[in-house]
């Protein structure tokens, strides 16, 4: 990944953002540096100088390191503990897998994966399906994975 520009957001910018993000809005403290980094992948949010939204199509979205900052209520997908090792290498989530969803989950939210034991965050991705539909779906594709452990995003150092 290329790094472009990085550069102190503006006031009002932020506020969109905070906005924008909902609940994950608590990532952001009032006394924290906050900055954007641009690079080839994706633009980012560097929260004193951690990298923990990610702006997809200029909307905001927790990285799986801003999401381990708080407890995931919203926008959650939880799988059963047999689909992880794919997850975790980047596979798109499958409905069959899915044990638990946010049921306000519609088609085109982004979506944060967890796993079934300790709900911790594996992937972040795109719903295909609503919430509803990925509990009872027996078949087919549910979210498109977009970072994952150890991909790039999470390896990413500033």
């Amino acid at each position: 990944m290329k790094i472009r520009k990085r550069y102190h957001i503006q006031k009002k910018k932020l506020k969109k953002i905070k906005e924008d993000l909902g609940y994950f809005s608590i990532l952001i403290h009032p006394e924290s540096r906050v900055e954007i980094l641009e690079s080839d992948l994706y633009d980012f949010i560097l929260i004193d100088g951690r990298p923990l939204i990610m702006m997809i199509d200029d909307i905001p979205v927790p990285t799986l390191k801003g999401a381990l900052e708080h407890e995931i209520i919203v926008n959650y997908v939880v799988v059963d503990m047999g689909a992880v090792k794919f997850v975790a290498k980047g596979a798109d989530i499958m409905s069959p897998g899915i044990t638990e969803a946010d049921l306000n989950i519609k088609e085109g939210d982004f979506v944060i994966v967890v796993d079934e034991t300790h709900r911790k965050p594996l992937s972040v991705g795109k719903s295909l399906i609503s919430g509803q539909e990925m509990v009872e779906n027996k078949e087919g594709k549910a979210i498109k994975t977009i970072h994952y452990i150890g991909d790039k995003i999470w390896n990413l150092t500033v």
